[in-house]
């Protein structure tokens, strides 16, 4: 290979760099690279390879044929981050179906979009074309019936994109010939970005949940460690607009929420006959597992028909100088080793720059040598000793295999347990199993039955009565279909609580304005809860006025998914239960803290709840039904029993 004076420079250093031998033994796999000649080498890290070390590459290793570390540099190739510039100047030009919008760039940057800036809360759909020159004269079409837009529940794409290219003037039509004319207060230029080497890789939905007006995926990488560049839905639907926001499982205080990566906008519209369509969403972020949450707001309209999901993945290189043709190690998979340290860093932009032959890693080979660990081993599968006299409820644990598990709480669970679930336990024998509390933005529902309950003495309110399956269900949506096509109402939601003294009382739960007008697309009336009810029937009111009622049906109740996550032993053979109902109980405080990533990044098995059982006797049982006014009849009714008794012993006992 024939190098220049920098790269002889490159050549000298590194092949003088001689390092010692390291034992393959330590690392848990290994791949081969083929080099046919000496010189500058660059490895694209496969996805296989990324998945098997750690995150930062830190145990990764190169040894040549005779078992002696190679030097190296990782390289991975980010886009320099677009940036926005205001033009010199702007001039605004009102036509009678169009605005006009010239700009004076004042940069020699390369362009690739604008972007446009309204006032907050301005709703629009607009078409652009954009032009640009070099003399103001001469123009040149780069864009046309390119949508721009701001809808109601945060769907938006206020910018316009163009093939790039550095334009002393830039002209932007904005279509006003259908809606009225938007006030624009600014254009950004939008700087094109270095390109960066991005490569398709597989992607599966695993799990996809729909609830209040939200669709949830869960979307399989395939891979730990990648540098994820984008994901796109594949969707028939013809048009639609979707606000979609990127996330991912977060380990924090030993619960599983989770993070937002990145937002934006998916569509497909129809500009005079011509479909505009955006269906990728830019992410660019290192995923540390294995798995993404996509969240489409469908706000009132019905979820899209997804086919697939596809992304691309930013390359990751490893630089190496071959000092001999031959076949040299690739290693990976070592949690114990240090960093390497080559003293790389003043070739770093040389070696990035210069001149490589492309090796290929060749498939991932395990070590046989190599204990392979359990990743959860280390995770104490069980607790401390337990007493659960003080717990009033259980259900059994339905395993289908050993490992870690999922498992989804249930309304009975729900409605005993305390509302932060801290007196939840899971508990073989008389040990507890240590666990994660994960919440999902996902939720549930339930059909409610309903019926009319107006008040005779207020023939203009209509009244609806909604049962709850038990008292006390976390309800925090209530939805349901209307039937009549024209209305505007204000909505209230209230139950009939009872304080300590057993009085009751009006206790307002919610309220909202639902409308309707001609030729809207039929959908559902959600109603949010401020508070918990405590009750299981819930009133749903409106004021008619002079209009006639309202017809409404459908009525279902949502409320917030929760997960626990634990791990059971193979050769257990114990029954498994969770505990709860125990209102004077603390928050468990684990071990499982010191290795709750491994718990948390396992493949989990979805364990199911059987039957519960109530641990108290039956009086306690019945006292625990009683409240109110119904719970002073019963200690008064107790006391004169009690009081009566005392009184025939009296006169039973002989007299002196």
């Amino acid at each position: 290979m024939k190098f220049g004076f920098p790269g002889f420079l490159i050549a000298v250093f590194l092949h003088g760099a001689l390092l010692g031998a390291i034992t393959p033994n330590e690392w848990r796999f290994s791949q081969t690279i083929d080099v046919s000649t000496t010189g500058l080498v660059r490895v694209n890290v496969p996805a296989e390879t990324l998945d098997a070390a750690r995150p930062d590459l830190a145990d990764v290793r190169i040894a040549d044929g005779a078992g002696r570390e190679v030097p190296y540099l990782i390289h991975r190739p980010m886009p320099r981050r677009e940036s926005a510039l205001r033009p010199r100047e702007l001039r605004t030009e009102l036509e009678p179906t169009a605005t006009r919008i010239t700009l004076t760039t004042g940069t020699k940057f390369v362009l690739k979009g604008v972007t446009f800036e309204t006032p907050q809360g301005v709703e629009f759909i607009k078409g652009v074309r954009v032009e640009g020159s070099h003399d103001g004269a001469t123009w040149l079409q780069l864009a046309t019936d390119k949508p721009i837009f701001r809808m109601a529940g945060g769907a938006a794409n206020p910018s316009v994109s163009f093939s790039e290219g550095a334009w002393e003037f830039l002209r932007l039509t904005i279509d006003d010939s259908r809606t009225a004319a938007v006030p624009f207060t600014g254009v950004l230029l939008q700087v094109a970005e270095t390109n960066a080497p991005a490569e398709a890789f597989p992607l599966t939905i695993k799990t996809r949940d729909e609830s209040s007006g939200l669709t949830r995926l869960s979307v399989d990488l395939g891979a730990m460690n990648l540098t994820v560049a984008s994901l796109g839905i594949e969707t028939t639907d013809p048009l639609f607009v979707r606000p979609v926001t990127i996330a991912v499982p977060e380990l924090a205080n030993d619960n599983i929420g989770e993070q937002t990566l990145c937002t934006g906008s998916i569509y497909r519209v129809d500009f005079n006959g011509k479909v505009e369509s955006q269906v990728d969403i830019p992410i660019d972020s290192q995923i540390h597992g294995r798995e993404l949450i996509v969240l489409i707001d469908n706000s009132d309209s019905p979820p899209l028909v997804i086919n697939a999901v596809h992304g691309s993945r930013r390359v990751t290189n490893l630089l190496f100088f071959a000092r001999e043709a031959g076949r040299y190690q690739l290693l990976s998979g070592n949690s114990q080793c240090a960093a390497p340290r080559y003293d790389l860093s003043e070739l770093d932009e040389q070696l990035k720059n210069a001149e490589a032959v492309e090796g290929r890693a060749g498939p991932l080979i395990g070590n046989e040598d190599y204990n392979r660990p359990d990743n959860l081993a280390a995770l104490p599968l069980t607790g401390a000793k337990i007493d659960v006299a003080a717990w009033k409820f259980r259900k059994p644990i339905q395993l289908s295999k050993p490992g870690a598990q999922q498992i989804e709480l249930d309304p009975d669970v729900l409605v005993r347990a305390a509302p932060d679930q801290r007196d939840l336990r899971i508990v073989v024998d008389d040990r507890q199993l240590p666990f994660l509390l994960e919440r999902p933005s996902i939720s549930r529902s339930l059909p409610l039955a309903s019926a009319l309950a107006n008040d005779l003495q207020k023939p203009r309110l209509s009244r609806w009565s909604l049962k709850l399956p038990q008292a006390g269900i976390p309800i925090t949506r209530i939805t349901c279909a209307a039937d009549s096509a024209l209305f505007q109402r204000e909505m209230r939601l209230w139950e009939e609580a009872t304080d300590d003294r057993g009085d009751k009382f009006p206790r307002e739960l919610g309220h909202a304005t639902w409308k309707r007008v001609p030729g809207e697309t039929a959908r559902e009336f959600a109603i949010h809860l401020d508070v918990v009810p405590t009750s299981d029937m819930l009133l749903l009111e409106t004021d008619n006025g002079d209009n006639p009622a309202i017809k409404l049906h459908n009525f279902r109740g949502h409320y917030p998914v929760s997960r626990i996550v634990f791990k059971t032993a193979s050769d257990s053979t114990q029954p498994v239960w969770i505990y709860y109902g125990n209102p004077d109980a603390a928050s468990p405080r684990y071990d499982v803290a010191l290795v709750a990533d491994q718990l948390f990044r396992a493949e989990r098995a979805s364990a199911t709840l059987g039957r519960q059982e109530n641990m108290h006797s039956k009086t306690e049982r019945m006292i625990q039904t009683l409240s109110g006014s119904s719970l002073y009849i019963f200690w008064s009714v107790l006391g004169i029993v009690v009081a009566a008794l005392l009184l025939l012993i009296s006169r039973l006992l002989p007299k002196t």
